[in-house]
């Protein structure tokens, strides 16, 4: 998997090949998205010529509509990570600014599909449009790619009465269904970050936990307690953990939100620095402001025998 990040990076031997494409934001690449790249793979072994995946970086509504932006549900190279998995060979994560903006569909057309990768197959999901006040679809597509040298095509994003998108991944998010959006990604919504050292409350308590900052950036689960996991990205290990998210009610003096994992029965892991993956499979219950440390403990040990069970450990 290579990512092109500029027009200059994407290789010139694609003039003889040609390419089969297809375009989106893809964050998550949820199973909407993946139904699209099954459809382009199988193009583009018809056609004997690579896949590329046409992304934006950043995503246009942050750049059109900053107040609006959606928080991101992957990173760039989580997306170009999941893209690979799917059976995409490169991404072109193409630079999204107020001039790209401004490009009419006939231009975006002519300078990334035609100029640049040399369509010969193009797919994308059937609601796709593109180019200034999104004025271009799968039928402009369809239309000019006749005169182009390639064919288009749009691939529906149901899963039966629901219509796979990021943002309705996004909504079950702010609910706290973590299910609702495996079930759209399928594959458990995970975080990564890199550990940092907390208010060691959890330590003291018996509860030693990985703490990963939210950013507001990033998309995270609604403030609650998780049954998950939680992945060291260093080594591939993998552990059952009962998740927090949210700023600690219980105690005074924590302002911002955050992701802390404990580990079933281990308190010897040494995590400050680590990059780690925290996954979530089911929500126990919505953050609470417990009246002293006992009730918080007893309430502790239960989200731990909960976890255990959920998790089948």
């Amino acid at each position: 998997m290579t990512i092109w990040r500029s027009f200059d990076e994407v290789p010139a031997e694609l003039v003889g090949s040609g390419t089969a494409v297809t375009i989106g934001n893809f964050d998550g690449v949820h199973r909407g998205h993946r139904a699209v790249v099954a459809r382009a793979r199988q193009r583009a072994d018809e056609l004997g010529v690579p896949l590329v995946t046409v992304t934006f970086d950043p995503h246009p509504m942050a750049v059109l509509r900053p107040e609006h932006a959606p928080s991101m549900l992957t990173t760039l190279e989580e997306r170009a990570a999941l893209l690979a998995d799917a059976g995409v060979d490169h991404v072109f994560a193409l630079p999204f600014d107020l001039d790209v903006a401004s490009w009419t569909p006939q231009e975006f057309v002519d300078r990334v599909l035609v100029g640049s990768l040399h369509a010969r197959a193009v797919v994308v999901g059937a609601n796709f449009r593109f180019g200034h006040r999104a004025a271009g679809d799968v039928a402009f597509l369809s239309a000019v790619g006749s005169d182009a040298g390639f064919t288009a095509e749009g691939v529906a994003l149901d899963g039966g009465p629901q219509v796979w998108s990021s943002t309705y991944v996004r909504t079950c998010l702010v609910a706290g269904d973590v299910a609702g959006a495996a079930e759209a990604l399928g594959r458990p919504f995970a975080v990564r970050g890199e550990v940092v050292q907390g208010d060691q409350r959890g330590r003291e308590l018996g509860y030693p936990t990985a703490n990963v900052p939210t950013d507001g950036l990033t998309a995270a689960p609604a403030d609650g307690v998780y049954a998950g996991r939680l992945r060291r990205l260093d080594t591939g290990e993998v552990f059952p953990a009962a998740i927090s998210v949210g700023t600690n009610p219980t105690f005074d003096g924590v302002r911002y939100r955050r992701i802390e994992s404990y580990v079933l029965d281990r308190t010897d892991l040494a995590l400050y620095g680590v990059e780690v993956e925290v996954e979530f499979v089911e929500r126990l219950r919505g953050m609470v402001a417990f009246d002293g440390i006992d009730p918080l403990l007893e309430q502790m040990a239960d989200d731990v025998r909960r976890t255990r069970e959920l998790l089948g450990g």
